[in-house]
């Protein structure tokens, strides 16, 4: 496989997979000419698929970053063609990622299927071990072929929106975790996601004055004291809206940027509600920094600690 590196991070991976690639690839990670956490861009047509499932894991063992693309061509080309295509082998590698941008434009991404039961075992064990729905990738998915015959088509070809809602990328962030607790009548809730700029968690601990609210933005300890240097004022938020704003409300605890809030609790309907959380920190100029995330996809986690806590707080009032 032929390696172009353009300014760090992003490494540029293109031509077929052959056997000795992820050998290479491995000699350049020992090296540290590729680092933990690099973009990989890849547009490839495929080749040996024992080696696409390992340059896959070392694009995971390296928490890479996949992409499709290709390099900027020299000035003095003619040619310009700006489309990758990354095919068999090569999106097995792309599932590496521990984030994965799905296709946009006109990049495609071809991944091969199989019936039912007769996906290959270390194909199988890969997919599980990358956290992929085998189902995503069965020759079902593909669809029959455009003759209406009994046949499929032997590789998926889904587009940006098919690979998000298929799980096959995620587009720079995990799936959200949300942790429900009911511990000596006192309910709590933790909502936690990781992504690229770093690890994002709000927490709930409900108490007679209000739903004590703990947000911790983990992006780094040198950065989170410069960000709450910066500080005018803090808020938690909801649903795009300030909520319980404050002045000098920051603090930078060991990597993260910390915020801690009472929420009221005749509001908390409004926390069960919602479609989106955050918490941010606003500069003297204007700039924020922060994170936000849906909550939609916890929903019933959402009302469960809504109700217990005002529940709780009714009988010790």
């Amino acid at each position: 496989m032929t390696l172009s590196m353009a300014r760090f991070p992003q490494i540029y991976l293109y031509g077929p997979i052959d056997a000795d690639a992820p050998q290479r690839f491995e000699a350049l990670m020992k090296s540290g000419r590729i680092r933990p956490g690099s973009d990989i861009y890849l547009n490839s047509p495929g080749g040996s698929i024992d080696a696409g499932l390992a340059l896959g894991r070392l694009f995971r063992q390296g928490s890479m970053v996949t992409h499709l693309g290709t390099p900027r061509p020299p000035k003095q080309s003619l040619y310009i063609n700006r489309s990758a295509r990354c095919e068999g082998a090569c999106a097995y590698a792309y599932l590496g990622g521990l984030y994965r941008w799905a296709v946009s434009g006109s990049d495609r991404i071809g991944f091969p299927t199989y019936p039912a039961q007769q996906t290959p075992a270390p194909v199988t064990a890969y997919l599980k071990d990358m956290d992929i729905d085998l189902g995503m990738l069965t020759a079902a998915s593909a669809g029959s072929t455009p003759t209406g015959g009994s046949s499929v088509d032997p590789t998926l070809w889904p587009n940006g929106d098919q690979m998000l809602a298929k799980g096959l990328a995620n587009n720079g962030r995990q799936n959200l975790i949300a942790t429900y607790k009911y511990g000596q009548g006192t309910p709590s809730l933790e909502l936690k996601l990781a992504d690229r700029n770093g690890e994002h968690e709000i927490s709930f601990l409900c108490k007679p004055g209000g739903a004590e609210v703990t947000t911790r933005d983990t992006i780094g300890a040198v950065r989170a004291r410069q960000i709450v240097a910066r500080e005018l004022r803090s808020y938690f938020e909801l649903n795009q809206q300030e909520n319980l704003p404050q002045q000098a409300g920051a603090t930078a605890v060991d990597q993260s940027v910390v915020l801690h809030r009472i929420y009221p609790l005749n509001q908390l309907p409004q926390l069960a509600s919602a479609q989106a959380m955050g918490a941010w920190v606003r500069d003297r100029t204007g700039i924020r920094y922060g994170f936000a995330f849906e909550v939609t996809g916890v929903r019933k986690v959402l009302n469960d600690f809504s109700n217990a806590c005002t529940q709780a707080t009714q009988q010790h009032s």
